[in-house]
């Protein structure tokens, strides 16, 4: 009697590890696919048209956005030159897939626009297929306000990339300019770098100190290098030549 009940009892348990077993199973099933079941693989978009490729990316649930056109003598026009991600790419669903789409070759002639008033300049690159790219405006006494100074890419340029011609436009004197170009500021004394800086209205940060190494010994015949001095800039950023405001963080390094 008592073996018989303890033959009955392992085989209730046995079923039960079974059944657990089972369960234990079926739920790591259920979750890898539920976890892979969301990933899809960024089919190739290169050369579709924009229209096949978003049917080809909302068929995998995910979403396609033209960020960018450029124009392309070796790719049609409305197909897609580029992609990210790449094809292949493992990614959930409703991720964003960003193209940029050609525009064929360059058959627009970029009008000239220097010397017109910056309203009728607009009106001219939109009538001629064209965007208008970032304005920048430039104080000058001897211009009309609102003249166009300056355009880029120039007229009548050739193999342009994309479809926008940025202005420079003349602004009264009195009116603050909305930027200036960051001058080279190493080897100056952080004190007269900053005094410049401050002048049209741009604040730098607590510069921050290094020491400079020994300056190894020229060549035979070579001048010697000038030792830079304790208080001289010797790095800065922005770079010299980028574009600052009165909101851009200017830092300065300087030799201790």
């Amino acid at each position: 009697m008592t073996s018989r009940w303890i033959l009955n009892f392992f085989r209730v348990a046995s079923l039960l590890m079974l059944l657990v077993a089972v369960a234990l199973m079926s739920a790591i099933i259920t979750m890898h696919f539920a976890i892979h079941g969301a990933e899809v693989q960024v089919p190739p978009l290169k050369g579709m048209t924009v229209a096949d490729a978003r049917n080809e990316t909302e068929g995998l649930g995910l979403n396609l956005d033209v960020d960018n056109r450029y124009y392309s003598g070796d790719v049609a026009a409305g197909h897609i030159l580029t992609q990210s991600p790449a094809q292949g790419a493992v990614v959930r669903r409703e991720w964003r897939v960003r193209v940029s789409e050609s525009l064929g070759p360059q058959k627009v002639d970029v009008p000239d626009t220097v010397g017109m008033e910056e309203r009728v300049a607009t009106l001219a690159l939109r009538r001629a297929g064209l965007e208008v790219g970032a304005s920048a405006h430039l104080p000058e006494t001897a211009a009309i306000a609102n003249l166009v100074l300056a355009q880029d890419p120039p007229p009548h340029a050739q193999d342009i990339q994309q479809p926008s011609v940025s202005l420079l436009v003349a602004v009264p004197d009195t009116e603050p300019p909305d930027g200036y170009v960051m001058p080279d500021l190493t080897g100056l004394p952080v004190v007269t770098a900053q005094l410049a800086l401050a002048k049209v209205g741009i604040k730098t940060a607590p510069p921050a100190y290094e020491e400079v190494p020994p300056q190894p010994v020229a060549n035979i015949g070579a001048p010697p290098a000038r030792p830079m001095r304790p208080g001289t800039v010797i790095g800065q950023s922005p770079a010299a030549g980028a574009r600052v405001d009165q909101a851009t963080p200017v830092s300065l390094t300087v030799a201790r």
